[in-house]
C-alpha cells in the first residue's frame, strides 16, 4: 500500500470542515418528519396514516419475490461461508432473475420495482447469506445504477443502465487508506488531458465492495484546484477493463466471508470526459445524495436479522428444558425473548416507514434514512447478542460443527460476525451521529451560526447575536407551549399515552439542544458526547413514532389481532426509560474526566497498564510490519482449556 501523499496528509480542521459543508444538501425542499421532531414539533400527519406501497407495483413485485424465494432455497449459505466465495452459478442465477436491476427503470431493462420491494428482497437474501445482500446492495444501492439514475445524462443512462440491469456488476470507490470519513484528505486525482477529451486517473482506493469482480465502478477523485491547493472532488464512471485499473488485493474480514472486496490501484487510467458523472466538483454531493436512499438497505437487512434471531431464540427456548421446564419459561430468558420480539417489530417499522416515505417522494428522507441506519444497526447487534446468549454454547458454535454432531446447523455465530460491519460501513455509528446532529441543528445554525461557529469575526458575531435574539424570541416559547396530555391522540387507543409522551419529549429535546448551544457556544461542535445523546433521543423518538403508526395500521388491517399493539406497547415502555436516562445524562455526566483520561491514554500516561502482554508488532506500528506477518492475540482459549 502506498504512503499517503503529502497533499492528503496535511489538511487543517478548517479545510476538512469546509469540504464537508460544501458537500451538504443545504436546501430542504420537502418536509421531514424527523427534522420537525428535533425542532420540537410532532408533525404526525407526515407519517400517519402509514404510507402504503403502490398496489400495481406490488402485483408486479409478487412474481419476482416468489421466484427469488424459490431460487434462494437452493442456495447454500454455509458453502459460501466455507469457500469465502459466492459460486458463479448463484451469481448467474441472480442475473437471470433480474436481481441486479430491481430498482433500474423498466425503460432501461430493469424491473423498475420500489425501494420497499427492494428492501424485502434483500431481507430474503440475507436470511441465506449476508454476502448475497452485500453483492446486490453494493451494486445497486451505492454502485453505478443509483448515482447514474440520479445524476447521469440520458446518454450515460442509455449506455450503462441496460448493461447493469443484465448483471454487469458495479462498485463504488470512495475510501482511501488515509481518507475515510474525512474526504478532505482524498489523494486520488483526475487530471484533464491537454485536449480536454479525457481525464487521467491516478490513485488507490480501499475497501471497495465488489471491486474484485466489478465491470463498472463510480470512482471519486480530485480534479485540479487553484494555486496548487487540492481541487474539488468529482465522480467518474470507470470500466475495470481499461488499462491501468488494477486489483491489488482481495481483502478478508471478520464476517461477510463471501464478500468480494478490494484494494484498487489506478495508474494513468484514461477516462473519457463523457464519463464524468454529475459535473465537475459534485462528487461528494453525489455520494451523500446517493447514500440517502442507499442506506435504506441496511436497516431492512437488520430487521430481517431480528426476525431470524427471534425465530431461532423462540425455537430453542421452547424446546430446551432445564430445571424441569423450557428455558424460555425462566424469567431471565423470557426477558430476552420479549426484548427481541418488541425491538424486531420496531426495526421493521422503522425500515418500512423510511422506505415507503422514499417511494412516495413527498418527503426529504435524509434524516429518516440516517436514523434508520444508525438505530437498526445498533439494535440488530444487541438482539443477535441476546440470541447467542439464549442459545448458549450452541449459539457460539459454528453451524458446520453443529452439523458434525448431528444437531441443527443454525449459523447464529456467523450472523453475529456478519452484523458487526453494519455499524461501520456506509457511515460508522459515530459519523452517522455527527451527520444527524449537523442536519438536526441546521435551523439553529442558520439562525445563530455566526454566534456559535468558530472563527467568526467579532463584528459578524455581534450582528449574528442580534438576529438570533429575534429568531429565538419567537421560537423558544413555542417549545414550552403545547398540549401533550389527554385526550390528545385518542384515536391510537392504548398507545395514545406513548404519543403524548413523544410530543412532550420532542419539545423537551428541542429546548435541551438550544440550552447546549447557549452553554457551549462555538465549543458545542466539540461536545460530541452531548450531541450524540441528543441524536440518540431523537432516534428513540422516531422509532416510537414509527412503531405506533405501524401498530395503528396493523389494527386497521385486523382489528381482532392485538399482538401488534402488545409489541408496540412494550417497545415504547422500554424506549421511554432509555430516553429518560439520556435526558438525565445531558444534565449530569462524566464527560470531562472521561475525556481527560482518554487524552492521558494517548499521551501514554497509562502505558504501564499494557505490561504483561506481547506488544503489537513487537514495538512497531501495524503499517510497519512485513507483509504476511500477522499479529497474534493472547491465546485465551488455550489457557482456558488447560
Amino acid at each position: 500500500m502506498s504512503e499517503p501523499s503529502a497533499k492528503s496528509a496535511h489538511v487543517s480542521e478548517h479545510e476538512a470542515r469546509a469540504v464537508a459543508e460544501a458537500s451538504r444538501e443545504t436546501v430542504w425542499t420537502a418536509p421531514s418528519f424527523v427534522r420537525e421532531l428535533f425542532l420540537g414539533r410532532l408533525e404526525l400527519d407526515l407519517i400517519h396514516p402509514h404510507p402504503e406501497p403502490d398496489a400495481e407495483e406490488q402485483r408486479r413485485a409478487a412474481d419476482f419475490m416468489a421466484k427469488l424465494e424459490r431460487f434462494l432455497r437452493q442456495v447454500d449459505g454455509e458453502q459460501i461461508e466455507h469457500d469465502a466465495r459466492i459460486p458463479p452459478e448463484v451469481i448467474q442465477g441472480l442475473r437471470e432473475l433480474g436481481a441486479f436491476g430491481i430498482k433500474i427503470p423498466r425503460e432501461y431493462g430493469g424491473l423498475g420495482l420500489s425501494q420497499y420491494t427492494y428492501g424485502h428482497a434483500m431481507s430474503l437474501c440475507g436470511s441465506v447469506s449476508s454476502a448475497l445482500v452485500t453483492l446486490l446492495s453494493a451494486h445497486q444501492s451505492i454502485g453505478v445504477p443509483q448515482p447514474l439514475k440520479l445524476f447521469g445524462t440520458e446518454e450515460q443512462k442509455k449506455k450503462y443502465l441496460p448493461r447493469l440491469a443484465r448483471g454487469a456488476i458495479s462498485a463504488f470507490a470512495l475510501t482511501e487508506s488515509d481518507a475515510g470519513s474525512d474526504p478532505a484528505r482524498m489523494s486520488t486525482t483526475a487530471t484533464p488531458t491537454a485536449d480536454g477529451s479525457a481525464y487521467i486517473l491516478d490513485g488507490e482506493k480501499l475497501w471497495c465492495t465488489n471491486g474484485t469482480i466489478a465491470e463498472l465502478m463510480v470512482v471519486m477523485a480530485r480534479t485540479p484546484g487553484r494555486d496548487g491547493k487540492p481541487g474539488p472532488i468529482s465522480a467518474f464512471i470507470v470500466e475495470s477493463s481499461w488499462p491501468g485499473v488494477e486489483v491489488v488485493h482481495r481483502l478478508e474480514f471478520m464476517g461477510l466471508r463471501g464478500i468480494e472486496n478490494a484494494e484498487l490501484r489506478f495508474r494513468g487510467v484514461r477516462v473519457p470526459k463523457e464519463n464524468l458523472l454529475g459535473g465537475e466538483g459534485r462528487g461528494l454531493k453525489l455520494a451523500l445524495v446517493t447514500l440517502n436512499t442507499g442506506r435504506l438497505t441496511v436497516p431492512a437487512g437488520c430487521a430481517a436479522a431480528g426476525k431470524w434471531c427471534l425465530q431461532v431464540s423462540r425455537s430453542f427456548a421452547g424446546r430446551r428444558v432445564q430445571w424441569g421446564k423450557p428455558v424460555g419459561h425462566h424469567e431471565a430468558v423470557a426477558q430476552m425473548l420479549a426484548e427481541i420480539a418488541a425491538k424486531t417489530y420496531a426495526m421493521e417499522a422503522v425500515s418500512d416507514l423510511a422506505s415507503l416515505l422514499a417511494d412516495r417522494g413527498r418527503s426529504d428522507i435524509r434524516l429518516e434514512a440516517a436514523l434508520g441506519k444508525l438505530w437498526n444497526t445498533e439494535v440488530a447487534w444487541e438482539l443477535c447478542d441476546l440470541a447467542v446468549q439464549v442459545c448458549g454454547g450452541r449459539g457460539y458454535e459454528t453451524a458446520r460443527s453443529l452439523a458434525m454432531r448431528g444437531e441443527a446447523p443454525v449459523p447464529l455465530e456467523r450472523l453475529l460476525r456478519d452484523l458487526r460491519i453494519n455499524r461501520i460501513f456506509e457511515g460508522t455509528s459515530e459519523i452517522m451521529r455527527l451527520f444527524i446532529a449537523r442536519e438536526a441543528l441546521d435551523v439553529h445554525l442558520r439562525a445563530a451560526g455566526d454566534v456559535v461557529m468558530p472563527g467568526v469575526p467579532m463584528g459578524r458575531r455581534l450582528s449574528g447575536a442580534l438576529r438570533a435574539a429575534g429568531f429565538y424570541a419567537a421560537w423558544y416559547p413555542g417549545r414550552w407551549l403545547g398540549w401533550g396530555r389527554w385526550p390528545q391522540y385518542g384515536a391510537f387507543g392504548p398507545l395514545a399515552d406513548h404519543l403524548r409522551y413523544l410530543e412532550r419529549a420532542s419539545r423537551r429535546l428541542a429546548r435541551r439542544q438550544f440550552h447546549l448551544m447557549v452553554r457551549y457556544g462555538p465549543a458545542l461542535e466539540r461536545r460530541q458526547a452531548q450531541l450524540f445523546r441528543c441524536v440518540d433521543i431523537g432516534a428513540e423518538l422516531f422509532a416510537m413514532a414509527a412503531v405506533c403508526v405501524r401498530a395503528a395500521r396493523d389494527r386497521r388491517r385486523d382489528p381482532a389481532d392485538g399482538t401488534p399493539r402488545e409489541l408496540a406497547d412494550l417497545f415504547c415502555r422500554h424506549s421511554r426509560r432509555k430516553v429518560e436516562a439520556l435526558f438525565r445524562a445531558i444534565s449530569s455526566n462524566d464527560d470531562e474526566p472521561t475525556y481527560r483520561l482518554a487524552r492521558g491514554v494517548l499521551e501514554k500516561r497509562y502505558e504501564w497498564l499494557e505490561e504483561g502482554i506481547l506488544h503489537v508488532g513487537a514495538g512497531r506500528e501495524p503499517s510497519e510490519r512485513p507483509a504476511g506477518s500477522p499479529i497474534e492475540p493472547p491465546r485465551v482459549g488455550a489457557a482456558a482449556g488447560g
